[in-house]
This record gives structure tokens, sequence and C-alpha cells, in this order.
């Protein structure tokens, strides 16, 4: 009976060991770009582990924007996504905190996604924009032909900048985007577009590097592509010397001294910023608090007792 227990339960722990093993392998992560109304990246190929949030028996679209607002918007996914069902099934009310008259554009690795609802799988990029203007539909999806690179320091990289309109029957079309401007991690470089939409970047700084666009002869949302170059991130220290002079003086003579401070700042080339959702609430209770309070209470109590003792 013990060894049919026994045999029992090392089956049951061994199913188990393989379901978990199953699901990990299962995992879906797709890879999450958000730009805002300015034309700003507010996320760049953030990595989403995507679940069924909205239970509908797939993987969708809609389920990795959900979950990439939760893990990165400031109050999560109820203060800055939103979604309802209209006459076209379900839409886009509120992305990245902004309500926008439904006037947004959702990808699915650099192609138009024909709704929320569209089904994803594990290495998809997911990109969805903000239109700045929604009376004013003349704003381009645009992308580059490489998502993500990697290597030294002074390496040069080619890429293409496309950007999508549609034609006279309203059937996509990329066309190359020629004199954009080439920005790495926010800044404009001297990098510029052909007519062909190609630019060759060069990256000198060591660490995560950031190339999207901006200009150019069509009016474009921003692109991303992640270039992580090796080694460590570059520091500078700035030595500054601060001169104060004391002058003393009296009717006999004037005594002049002068000290030098020196103040050392260092600064790094390269700053991450990252926005997560967490709960700020105070904790409740003070356990100093509560001990002194005890204490108080049974000082009390004792006084009180001698009291009765000394009037009896």
């Amino acid at each position: 009976m013990k060894k049919s227990f026994a045999m029992a339960a090392a089956l049951a722990m061994a199913f188990s060991a393989v379901a978990v093993n199953t699901y990990a392998e299962g995992e879906t992560k797709v890879y999450v770009t958000i730009s805002d109304c300015n034309s700003a990246l507010v996320l760049t190929q953030e990595p989403v582990n995507v679940t069924d949030i909205d239970g509908d028996g797939k993987l969708t679209v809609n389920d990795a924007l959900y979950i990439a607002h939760e893990n990165n918007y400031e109050g999560g996914a109820a203060a800055g996504y939103k979604t309802s069902v209209g006459q076209f099934g379900l839409g886009l009310d509120v992305l990245w905190g902004k309500e926008n008259k439904q006037s947004f554009g959702y990808y699915v690795n650099s192609k138009m996604a024909n709704g929320l609802t569209d089904e994803i799988k594990d290495g998809d990029y997911i990109d969805a924009l903000t239109f700045p203007d929604p009376s004013n539909l003349d704003y381009h999806y645009s992308w580059f032909d490489a998502r993500e690179g990697e290597g030294d320091p002074d390496k040069e990289v080619t890429l293409q900048l496309k950007a999508l309109s549609f034609d006279a029957s309203w059937a996509p079309v990329e066309n190359p985007v020629e004199g954009a401007k080439i920005t790495i991690n926010g800044k404009e470089t001297d990098f510029v577009t052909d007519a062909d939409g190609k630019a060759t970047v060069k990256f000198t700084e060591a660490g995560k590097n950031v190339v999207s666009a901006k200009g150019g002869n069509i009016n474009i949302a921003p692109p991303s592509y992640v270039m992580q170059v090796n080694g460590e991130a570059d520091t500078t220290t700035s030595t500054t010397t601060t001169t104060t002079t004391t002058t003393t003086t009296t009717t006999t003579s004037t005594v002049t001294s002068s000290s030098s401070a020196k103040t050392t700042v260092k600064a790094s080339t390269t700053a991450k910023a990252t926005t997560t959702s967490k709960n700020n609430s105070p904790k409740t209770g003070d356990p100093g608090a509560a001990v002194a309070l005890v204490s108080l209470g049974a000082a009390a109590a004792a006084a009180f007792a001698l009291r009765r003792r000394d009037e009896k």
C-alpha cells in the first residue's frame, strides 16, 4: 500500500514537471513599440510575454498592447489603455493615456494589422502609433528594413527607411523616405536618407543605441532600430576649480588669502529611463509605536494598583 502511494505521488510530480516545462516552452514573447501624439517613441521594442487577457481563446494585438501598458504605463492598463466594441469590431479608444477619436494605427512585423484581434506569434514586432491630429490623416507609418543589431564601436550599418501610404483604390503601398534625418538616442545626426531611403549610420558609443528618423519628403511616425554596441558605456569626468578670494583690511595692514576648492562631477553619457507601475500605498502600523503604547499602558496600570493599595 505504501509503495503504491509513493509510486502515485512520484508520477503526479513527474506529470506536474512536464506540464510546467511545456508551459515555459510555449511562452509567447513579442516586442512592442509605441509612439505618442508628439511623434516620440515612448516604448521601443519592449519585450512582452503575451497571455490571453481578454479570454477570446487566442493571442492577439490587443493582448500585447494591454500587457505592454500594464507593465510600463504608470497606473497600468486601467489608466493608459482602453478599447470598445463598435460597428467594425474591437476598436482602440485610448493609447498611452491619449484619447484620440480612434485615430491610431497598429502593425505587425511592419505590415498593417486588420484589427486588434489579429493573432500574433512568438517573436513578432508590434508597432502602434497615435496620429498627432485626428483630423489630418497625412501621417505615415514608417520602418527600417532591420530591427536590431550588435557590434563593436565604429561599426557602420546601412538602413533603408520606408513609409506606408495608399493608392487610389486604398491598397497599401510602400515607398522609400528621402531626406529624413537619422537620430540616435533622441539626438539628431548628420546621417540623412537618400533617394532610396538608405543611410549608412556609424555607431561610436557603447551601450544601447536607439535609432529613429524624422522629416523627409513625407510626414512619418518615428521608426525604430536598436543597435547594441559592445563595451561599457563611456563616462566623462570633469573637474571644476572654484577660487575664493578673501580680503581682510585693518588699520595697519591688508592680508589677502586665496583658496582653491576642486569639485569633481562624474556624468554618464547614456541613461536608461524606465517607467513602471508599482504599489505606492504606505505601510500601516508601526511596531515601535505599538511597543511604546503597551509599555505606557502597563506603567499606568501599575501606578493605579499602587494608588489603590495606599488608599486601603
